[in-house]
Parts: structure tokens; sequence; C-alpha cells
């Protein structure tokens, strides 16, 4: 029987409401961190992974969101998992990505953890874990980091990082620098003894220290009160812990050969659905649809169709696919590179390419609803919220469409209000 000393407990931080902004429409029925991709809510991906971590003893998902909206889920997938899937919500009030977890320190400790994985839950990747633990093992710091290599032209779009090239400590890190300094960037996934709650609470500490014993002229008194004072208990993992402490032999760097993307907008969750179903022909084959076009629909590429969707034989689905809950597509239908999400009817020779179709919503005959696949673009996705009606040879192109709309004419480069 393993010691409680070998014990590990992962964070997996959710956000909340706001944040989700960004995912509208998707987000004003479903919270961002349950959008189905690949079939699966986003936050089933790391907590998956999760469950390949030697001697797990919980999963703790960290949030803004209201308990209500998690209860079911983390309901259904503790018992799925047998693992105790636990949500905790924030008091309303920020405390950045490591004052979030300061905030829960007990309830993280309780099983009396050596280690603490954090992942932040709007990162798409195949989250090397158990692989990360053996590195950190080894290194001995007080954390490490996963990182990758990007283009150059996007590593200021994330924190950049300058790690040694044999030893992996961290030497520097910055958070999204205006100028370039490195092409290896932070993933967002990390693993931490809990000494990460002592280096928490100093800068804490240290806050208040400067608050109460810092006094300065009335000139500089007036100076500072243009400035936001950061309240002592606000600490970001980044720009307080990372920068601070790199260099000093306290955090290390796992890098990733393998896929990475971050889930800002809706089109990168169908890029990362796909990358998901990728994923699924190594872990998980038996959730892949398969078919031929005889006695059941023809099946091209990585496609997952949920066990209550209804597909004509005579339709052809795929590459990147995913069909949710109660979905039924009609006659001769293609579907490529899409998400349809529950109850969603796909009538007669009607085409779905790269576009995500809302909950409930209906595709007449013949009608396409289509995009040109620029995940990075607004419109290089479409996009149905709930109930959408589009009706027969209506044609939407790179369009945005809010719920409970009705399309009589095609419409392109859009946003239907």
């Amino acid at each position: 029987m393993e010691s409680s000393e070998e014990k590990v407990v992962a964070v997996i931080m959710v956000g909340g409401p706001t944040k989700g902004t960004r995912f509208r429409p998707l987000s004003f029925n479903t919270p961002e961190p349950l959008f189905p991709l690949a079939g699966q809510p986003m936050v089933h991906h790391p907590i998956s992974a999760c469950t390949r971590i030697p001697n797990l003893a919980q999963i703790f998902l960290i949030g803004f969101y209201e308990e209500r909206e998690f209860a079911l889920y983390v309901s259904s997938i503790s018992n799925e998992l047998r693992v105790p899937v636990r949500y905790l919500k924030e008091d309303g009030k920020p405390h950045g990505s490591a004052g979030g977890l300061y905030y829960f320190r007990d309830l993280i400790m309780e099983d009396n953890p050596s280690h603490i994985f954090v992942l932040n839950c709007d990162v798409c990747c195949n989250f090397p874990l158990p692989e990360m633990l053996d590195a950190h093992k080894r290194y001995g710091g007080m954390g490490t980091l996963l990182v990758i290599k990007v283009s150059a032209e996007s590593a200021n779009q994330f924190g950049e990082l300058v790690a040694d090239p044999i030893t992996k400590e961290l030497l520097h890190y910055t958070e999204k620098p205006e100028t370039f300094v490195s092409d290896l960037i932070n993933c967002g996934v990390y693993i931490f003894t809990p000494d990460i709650f002592r280096a928490i609470q100093d800068v804490s500490t240290h806050r208040e220290d400067r608050a109460n014993f810092h006094h300065v002229s009335s000139t500089a008194a007036l100076q500072s009160s243009t400035r936001t004072t950061i309240p002592s208990d606000f600490v970001r993992l980044d720009q307080d812990i990372l920068s601070p402490l790199a260099g000093k032999k306290q955090f290390y760097t796992y890098e990733t050969m393998n896929f990475w993307e971050q889930i800002k907008t809706p089109g990168m969750s169908l890029k990362c659905s796909a990358l998901y179903l990728a994923q699924f022909r190594s872990i998980s084959p038996h959730l892949l649809a398969n078919g031929d076009g005889n006695k059941s629909a023809k099946i091209i590429g990585d496609v997952y169709v949920h066990p209550s969707a209804k597909v004509h034989p005579t339709a052809k689905i795929g590459p990147n696919v995913s069909i949710s809950a109660n979905v039924r597509v009609g006659a001769g239908a293609r579907l490529i590179s899409s998400i349809v999400l529950d109850d969603v009817e796909i009538k007669e020779n009607a085409v779905v390419l790269h576009s995500i179709v809302g909950w409930k919503s209906s595709l007449g005959k013949w009608a396409r609803v289509q995009a040109d696949g620029d995940y990075n673009s607004k419109l290089g996705v479409t996009i149905l919220g709930e109930a959408v009606t589009v009706e027969d040879e209506v044609v939407v192109t790179n369009s945005i469409i809010l719920p409970n709309k009705t399309l009589n004419v095609s419409v392109q480069d859009e946003i239907i209000l």
C-alpha cells in the first residue's frame, strides 16, 4: 500500500462567466468548461488526463460559476472515473491564479499530498502529466512548468521564458512581452510541491508590509493615489511567483513536442475538437465512429457520434466531426470539420462545413452552413446559436447567428443579432 506521502492532487482552474463572454453565443446556455469538444465537455479532457497520474487522491475544479452549474457533471464524472472530483466556488472577489489556490489551501492539502498539479481548463494538449511528475522529481525544485516552442510571431501572446538547455531550470519569465524574448512559452500546466503555498504567502506578506510600513511624502502620496493598489491576497502565478523566482533553482521546465493550443474562441474549439478526436485513436479508439455507407453512414477520418444520434446510412460524415445527443441527420447530408450540439435536426442533402450548430437548431433540405475554416478569424467559423432555423436551400457563410433566429434568405460575413 502506498504511503500518504506519495499522494497527488490536481487542481483545474475553470474561470467564470465573465471569461466566457469571448465564447458567445455558445456560452449563453452552458459554462465554457462544459462546452463539448470531441463529444466530451472541455474540462473532461484534463480531468481524464489526471486519472493517469499515479496515486491521485482528488481533483478540484476552482472557479466563479455557481455550484449548481457544475453539480450534475461533477457527480457523474466522479462516479464514472471513480476519483473524487469537487467543485470549489471562489468567493466572488478575484484572488489571482495563485491567490485562488491559496484561498483553498486547507482543502487542497487535506490528503497531505506530496505534489499538486495545476491545470488551466482552456488549454488543449495531450497533458503528459505522469512524465511531468517523473521529471519534476528528478529536478528537485518547487515547481515544473509544461512548455512548448511556438513561432516567434505568436510567442508574445503568451508567457515567454528562458530555460537552461541542460538542467531545464527556469532562468527568466515574462508575461506577454512587447519585444521578443524567446520562442519557448508557458502552456498553463504546472506541478508544485506544497512549498508553493509558502511562496504565495510570502508575496502577500511582502505586500502587507509595504502597505503598513512604507511612509511617503505628501507629493509621492498624491502620485501613488492615482495608481491602482493590488490587494495583498491577489497573487498571480506568472508575474508574482514565476518571474521573481526564476533563476533561483526553484522552477524547472518540461517541454512537450506534442500538440498544444489555447481555447480562446469558438473557432479554436473547432480546431481543438479535431486534435482531441485524433488523440482518441491512441487513447480511446472505442469513442470513434466507423461506417462504410452500407448499413450505416460513411465515416471519413476521426468522427464522434453520440449513441442516441440517428444518422441516415446515405449521409457522409467526417473528417473531424462531433455529433452530440439526439441529433438527427437526414439522407444525403454531408458534414465536415464541425461540431453539432444536442437535439439538432439536419435534413436531407444539407451541408455543414467548418461550423458549430447550436442546440435544438434545424437545417432545411439542401441548406448549407459553411465557413472557410480560419480558426483565428472572428468569422472564420460559422456559428449557429441555440434554436436557430435555417430554411430549405438557404446558405449561411462565415457568419455568427444569435439564438432563436429564423433565416429564410442566404447570408455571408454577417453577425445576425
